[in-house]
């Protein structure tokens, strides 16, 4: 990223677009304080230099038959980066898991996995999750309901104090 710096009117197009990616320029300009030529092009710079990774629509999985949500712990036999690498490019290949994270602390990695049903799960973790390669543990825990899911970063909190 070659923009570091960025001003309150960059801040405010991101924010906006994190609450509203389908935001005409025209509102968003407006709502940024500045025309909609500028406001495009800050757009795209911001694209450009990797603040906006993409868009997306928000989906309900339960109305599309994924009644299932469940956060996989899973540690590994070695933490070489080479089989981290590797474990991670395996999860990029499996459409269940919706999200991996790499954890400092007892667990290697967390995973969001999303199913039609516990028996689809189930299959997963026994075919692909637990027999994969350098894994050596799993601990599964089925979420119940989700309480918040807010993507992005809270542009709202006070400045952090100098000092």
């Amino acid at each position: 990223m070659s923009r570091v710096k960025l001003d309150a009117i960059d801040r405010r197009i991101l924010s906006d677009l994190q609450d509203d990616g389908r935001m005409t320029n025209v509102d968003l300009a407006k709502r940024a304080g500045i025309s909609a030529p500028p406001c495009l092009r800050r757009v795209r710079a911001l694209e450009r230099d990797g603040f906006i990774k993409g868009y997306h629509a928000v989906l309900d999985a339960k109305s599309l038959g994924f009644d299932v949500t469940v956060f996989a712990m899973v540690g590994l036999h070695s933490q070489a980066e080479a089989d981290l690498v590797a474990f991670e490019q395996r999860v990029a290949a499996w459409p269940l898991v919706r999200e991996c994270y790499m954890l400092a602390g007892e667990v290697d990695f967390q995973l969001r996995i999303v199913a039609r049903d516990w028996d689809e799960y189930q299959t997963f973790l026994t075919r692909e999750l637990t027999s994969a390669p350098n894994v050596a543990s799993v601990k599964s825990a089925l979420s119940i309901r989700t309480s918040k899911a807010q993507p992005g970063v809270p542009f709202d909190l006070p400045p952090l104090a100098a000092g």
